[in-house]
């Protein structure tokens, strides 16, 4: 069932609900300083598009979503950084409808594409992105210092 929500750009005033977000994502307590210095320098990027789930008493989810030109694609590519949906509105059309409004972003911009990338330990989200029209065709490798 699609429950009807706000979408509006991200400001600093949501850095709290992103913050507690991500390290609900990530799985850990990440170093606030560092992430909230990010988002701040994030959120004025004009290649970086960072939206918010809301409803009139609680936030509900965002996506962020950079682009940039790159060769191998000829031209402008965007990808999907974060994308994260609080488990109580999870199944309810939240990420669909921030989904599409980086979709309309991107077919109004002329992407040549967005990538979307998801950790292995979230078996769950590749069946989510496959059902939103993704296609698993690239591998990544990672090398952590």
């Amino acid at each position: 069932m699609e429950i009807k929500v706000n979408i509006r750009k991200l400001n600093e005033a949501d850095f709290d609900f992103i913050y507690d977000s991500l390290c609900d994502l990530e799985n850990k307590i990440m170093e606030r300083i560092s992430v909230e210095k990010i988002f701040t320098a994030s959120i004025t990027n004009t290649n970086y598009h960072y939206l918010l789930a809301e409803n009139e008493s609680e936030n509900m989810g965002f996506i962020t979503f950079h682009t940039q030109n790159l060769l191998h694609h000829g031209g402008l590519v965007g990808e999907i950084q974060e994308f994260y949906v609080i488990p109580k509105y999870r199944g309810k059309g939240v990420g669909r409808q921030l989904l599409k409004k980086i979709l309309d972003y991107a077919e109004l911009h002329n992407l040549k594409g967005i990538e979307v990338q998801t950790n292995k330990r979230r078996v769950e989200n590749v069946a989510v992105y496959q059902s939103l029209g993704f296609k698993l065709t690239h591998n990544k490798f990672t090398i952590f210092k």
